[in-house]
């Protein structure tokens, strides 16, 4: 299928220096980057690079200047050394909902033409407007299906009250019927945060759409509301503030190559 919706959880669990956990309920779009036409042609309430109920923009992705995404991923796969991973290329995201988006993380998902997951590119965006990505392989003979481990230094500033001083760990299952992406973040005391997101796929037709707008009518501003939410919460029980750096060089943090 070139679409589907999966509806489920995201939970942030908070271990240092206190202990500080929220869950929220959410859906996400799992989308085919070279059929997102095919797919608004098939629906009355999706639309690309048009106003919709449901939308999808080129300019919320990717180098975010509306130009189509497919060119700039096979880019940062050619310059890890994966061109083949870019036979087919899908992005778990937040659709925009009437008009307005905030996607803290995206997920692409690179296969290659035998079908295998060969690379993850995670863009991730901070609420000052700025984004970085991050570009690890996943070897060819990774049992399909199986979920894939990764680990990556941080490089990007998300959280004012989490030092750069930390690692990422995932583990994510290749989405089929069920999704499950699990984020660690490590510091060098031990354990800071992980922060999961799970849910189950769903086709993607108009009475799912509608089931999403009901379910969650505001989740796109709900998302940048409880972000703000939370990081008061954390300040009122002490949190240290830490100060935002410069960006990193380079867009994209390659595995094995360094920021």
């Amino acid at each position: 299928m070139n679409a589907a919706i999966y509806f489920g959880e995201v939970m942030h669990h908070r271990f240092r220096p206190f202990s500080h956990r929220f869950v929220y309920r959410v859906f996400s779009f799992l989308l085919d980057i070279d059929k997102l036409d095919e797919t608004a042609a098939g629906s009355r309430l999706f639309r690309h690079n048009r106003a919709g109920l449901f939308s999808f923009h080129d300019r919320d992705h990717g180098p975010r200047d509306g130009s189509p995404l497919r060119p700039w991923v096979e880019q940062a796969l050619a310059a890890a050394g994966l061109a083949e991973a870019g036979a087919r290329i899908r992005l778990l995201c937040l659709p925009r909902l009437f008009g307005y988006v905030f996607n803290p993380l995206s997920i692409y998902f690179c296969d290659d033409e035998a079908g295998r997951l060969r690379a993850i590119l995670y863009q991730v965006k901070n609420t000052f407007g700025e984004q970085h990505c991050y570009l690890l392989p996943v070897a060819a003979n990774h049992p399909e299906g199986q979920s894939v481990t990764q680990s990556v230094a941080k490089n990007f500033y998300v959280s004012p009250f989490i030092d750069m001083g930390a690692t990422y760990r995932f583990r994510i299952r290749p989405p089929g019927e069920r999704l499950s992406v699990i984020i660690a973040e490590n510091v060098a005391e031990g354990r800071q945060l992980v922060a999961t997101q799970t849910g189950r796929r769903a086709p993607f037709t108009d009475a799912n759409l509608l089931r999403a707008l009901l379910l969650f009518p505001l989740i796109t501003v709900q998302i940048m509301v409880a972000i703000h939410w939370q990081a008061l919460l954390l300040w009122l029980k002490g949190a240290r503030y830490h100060a935002r750096p410069p960006l990193p060089a380079h867009d994209v943090t390659i595995q094995g190559t360094g920021p």
